[in-house]
């Protein structure tokens, strides 16, 4: 099912909906769900192998995800999820998988959420990323290149839009798309440095409750 699939289901499942669950100031949402990282990447040559780029493949994870809610309209927004781990290909002269990295990527921002009393509610949100990079691990020709790989943390503008949709007066299905700003820059011991934008998509699909 494709995100677009999944709003039009959402916004399906709303038309026939229980009474509106109606969220408000000091409410907490906690949804639960699946989120796939796309990136959106591109990368500067390695320093030490001109025409030489790298590049980071897909992956999806279980994420939870947490709203206070501090207004009727305005949430304050907390992003998790089970580590994601991504494979690393060489790109333009040198092709392939030449090893993986694990990355945690919590993001905090806030949340403006259009018809709070309604059994659909669409919102959106702007906030801050960190990415934590771990367990950067080469393969035999990702060896035999680069030598060894570390890869930097990053800091980067989040943006979100979404939508949840009430199922009955406590439960609700959420879908959600997020635009993250990741750059990072990797240090390898035979190839130099090279620096890497990432800028994933994240689609999310999931349910949640309010307490």
């Amino acid at each position: 099912m494709t995100y677009k699939h999944a709003f039009v289901a959402a916004a399906l499942l709303g038309a026939s909906a229980t009474p509106a669950m109606a969220i408000e100031q000091g409410d907490w949402l906690v949804r639960f769900g699946v989120g796939h990282v796309a990136p959106n990447d591109s990368s500067s040559d390695f320093s030490g192998a001109a025409g030489v780029g790298a590049g980071v493949d897909s992956d999806t994870k279980p994420i939870i995800n947490l709203t206070y809610m501090l207004t009727d309209n305005i949430g304050l927004d907390v992003l998790g999820a089970w580590p994601f781990e991504h494979d690393i290909k060489a790109t333009c002269a040198i092709t392939g998988k030449v090893g993986s990295t694990k990355q945690l990527p919590p993001t905090v921002g806030i949340q403006y959420h259009f018809t709070p009393k309604s059994s659909i509610r669409p919102y959106v949100g702007v906030g801050l990323n960190y990415t934590h990079f771990w367990d950067e691990k080469l393969n035999t020709a990702g060896q035999g290149a680069l030598g060894s790989l570390k890869l930097d943390d990053s800091f980067g503008v989040a943006g979100q839009i979404g939508v949840d949709v009430d199922l009955d007066d406590q439960w609700f299905v959420n879908a959600d798309v997020r635009y993250i700003r990741i750059r990072t820059e990797g240090t390898t011991a035979k190839a130099g440095t090279v620096k890497v934008d990432i800028d994933p998509w994240v689609f999310i699909v999931g349910v949640g409750t309010r307490f």
